[in-house]
């Protein structure tokens, strides 16, 4: 019966196609599209259709496309009156669907009753059977053909196929492969659409603009390679890298057909070196702090390796941002710092120092300390998530305090009834081997001013005591900051910080957790809003241009940001200190600050904070400047 009745259906096409072509006797007029070239032309009727309605429409020789799906698309429906000038666009319509041939008619055939039974004669395009896909290395065929399958099975459809082209490249671009593109697309007589795809070969990759920095530290920066397919994301990511050691002032990259392989492209590390070395001296005068003076050399790309040395020195007559707690004692601090980008791979760097430091206590009040130490840090990146990273600080420091005014400590602990023995344990130090592992992920879209992504990190560590094993204790400290942006240079962002003493109970008070001052709550002296076993404290900071000041064309001022922020915190556990001071232990402050990152040092802020809760009676309820080098990491 199936084959009777495709007979049946192909004897009608037949004798209607006879009929259009004058040698039917029935009372038809064709209205076809010979070709594309002739989409106009229709023949006149040999009869009135202006009051002719259509009593029926039939869809002949659509295979494959559902005839209601076609007559969806057609103004003319039944019920319609019709007209010729609407038929030849509807003829149009059929044809921009894309799966038929241009041989097409629409046949009228007038009913005894007036009306018109209307026969679209359509032809398929041959349908798709299969697919080939060539040249394709970093995209897999399986994920080609989810944008090819759509088309299996249908008459061929430029428009459909077309689409498929367009998200097949769409994918590649989306995946950094902006230089891929398909090459051909041609059809077999059985079907077969065939692709070739050309990705977009790297054939060398040159380098430009390097006067100090030698080329193979440069290379080593450089993760994309020659002879794979260019990937934007990944340069981006290589230009980043460069960008940070430091060493230039402007990154960049062009890309050119190769002359050797015109599929194949040569891409030009174009760099702007800047100066790395540089000599510092300063100094000043206090009225509370007497007078002091600093001195410092660094190279941020010492001997054109990338490594960065620094030797920095300070001498003076009190200490800076004290407070009464701080004894007034002549302060000589010197750091000698290596730091080595690749340490044994391009995955590992390696921070190192020593350092001398004699001052008035910041922790222990009214008591003098010293500090001895040196200490060495490798960092090693992760290679299943680049943004993260483990770390591994060792090192032995001595710590040595000494009374600094007995008489006036003597009368604080008399004040608050406290046994003046109690003192000797404020004033222990030691020689400790400290041992810290740490983690710590950075997906921040810059390191000058990051105005999108997060840093993260959490250290454990255990300071050995090695003249008393009494005194050996661990830390938990961690930090997470998360930068959103806002217009189109300013962001806002979000800090959590806190620590505990996970075991200890003769942990000296000098290595105890403080808050106030530059690194936690501003707009506090340091040490102002106590010094506990344990701390909890979070910031919320709008960073933004100075209106106009940044576009200037001065670097420094291009870095510039005004800041707008609020800190909250608070101390556990609070130590013999906190007591004596009577310091408030939590604390809320909300200021206003001028940020500039300087490259080899880090941000540098000036800060003044309002104190929106009690200040203590050591603090300043009008307000207090801080002054911060560097950014604390835990």
């Amino acid at each position: 019966m199936k084959n009777l009745s495709f007979l049946y259906k192909n004897l009608i096409v037949l004798l209607l196609v006879i009929g259009s072509l004058g040698l039917y006797s029935g009372s038809v007029c064709a209205e076809e599209i010979p070709n594309e070239n002739e989409l106009d032309y229709i023949e006149e009727s040999n009869y009135d259709s202006s009051t002719a309605y259509i009593n029926d429409i039939e869809i002949l020789g659509s295979n494959i496309i559902r005839p209601e799906y076609i007559l969806s698309k057609l103004t003319l429906q039944k019920g319609s009156l019709y007209d010729k000038d609407v038929m030849q666009q509807d003829l149009k319509t059929i044809y921009r669907m894309g799966y038929f041939t241009e041989r097409m008619k629409a046949i009228p055939v007038k009913n005894s009753n007036g009306t018109i039974s209307l026969k679209i004669i359509v032809e398929e395009n041959i349908p798709v059977t299969d697919f080939t896909i060539e040249g394709n290395t970093v995209v897999s065929s399986d994920e080609i053909m989810q944008y090819l399958l759509p088309l299996k099975g249908k008459p061929q459809n430029i428009t459909a196929i077309n689409q498929a082209m367009e998200q097949i490249n769409q994918c590649y671009y989306s995946k950094g492969y902006i230089l891929s593109k398909i090459d051909s697309i041609y059809d077999d007589p059985d079907g077969t659409l065939n692709l070739s795809i050309t990705e977009g070969k790297i054939n060398k990759i040159m380098i430009t603009g390097n006067e100090k920095t030698k080329e193979y530290v440069i290379e080593r920066n450089i993760m994309t390679e020659p002879g794979t397919v260019y990937n934007e994301n990944q340069v981006k990511q290589d230009l980043v890298r460069l960008y940070s050691t430091q060493a230039f002032k402007d990154v960049n990259r062009t890309i050119e057909v190769s002359e050797e392989d015109p599929d194949k492209f040569d891409v030009t590390i174009e760099l702007k070196e800047q100066r790395t070395a540089s000599v510092s001296i300063g100094g000043g005068l206090d009225s509370a702090t007497g007078a002091f003076g600093s001195v410092g050399i660094s190279d941020n790309n010492f001997r054109g390796m990338n490594q960065r040395v620094s030797l920095t020195g300070m001498v003076g007559s009190g200490i800076l941002m004290s407070d009464s707690s701080i004894k007034s004692h002549m302060n000589y601090q010197a750091e000698l710092s290596f730091f080595e980008p690749h340490f044994l791979n391009a995955d590992n760097s390696l921070m190192s120092k020593i350092y001398f430091r004699d001052l008035g206590s910041y922790q222990v009040p009214l008591a003098i300390e010293r500090r001895i130490g040196i200490e060495g840090t490798v960092a090693h990146r992760l290679k299943f998530n680049r943004n993260m990273s483990t770390t591994f600080t060792s090192g032995v420091e001595y710590i040595h305090l000494q009374e600094g005014d007995a008489e006036r400590i003597g009368q604080l602990y008399r004040n608050h009834g406290l046994d003046i023995a109690e003192r000797a344990k404020q004033l222990e130090g030691g020689f400790f081997l400290r041992l810290a592992p740490g983690l710590a992920y950075d997906s921040r879209d810059s390191s000058v001013n990051p105005r999108n992504g997060v840093l993260a990190s959490v250290r454990y560590e255990e300071a050995f005591g090695l003249d008393g094993f009494g005194k050996t204790n661990g830390r938990l400290t961690g930090m997470a900051k998360k930068y959103i942006p806002i217009a189109k240079k300013s962001s806002l962002t979000f800090t959590g910080r806190g620590g505990i003493k996970v075991h200890g109970d003769n942990m000296p008070e000098v290595m105890a957790y403080r808050l106030g001052g530059p690194y936690t709550i501003r707009g506090y002296k340091v040490n102002g809003v106590g010094t506990g076993t344990a701390f909890i404290m979070g910031s919320a900071e709008l960073a933004t241009p100075i209106p106009f000041v940044d576009r200037l064309k001065v670097n420094f001022l291009q870095n510039l940001r005004l800041t707008f922020w609020v800190d909250a915190g608070r101390v556990f556990d609070p130590t013999i200190s906190s007591v004596i001071y009577d310091r408030p232990i939590q604390a809320i402050t909300a200021g206003i600050g001028l940020k500039i990152n300087m490259p080899g040092i880090g941000p540098l802020s000036v800060d003044y904070g309002f104190p929106l809760t009690n200040p203590g009676p050591n603090g300043s309820p009008s307000g207090y400047f801080t002054f911060g080098v560097g950014d604390m990491m835990y």
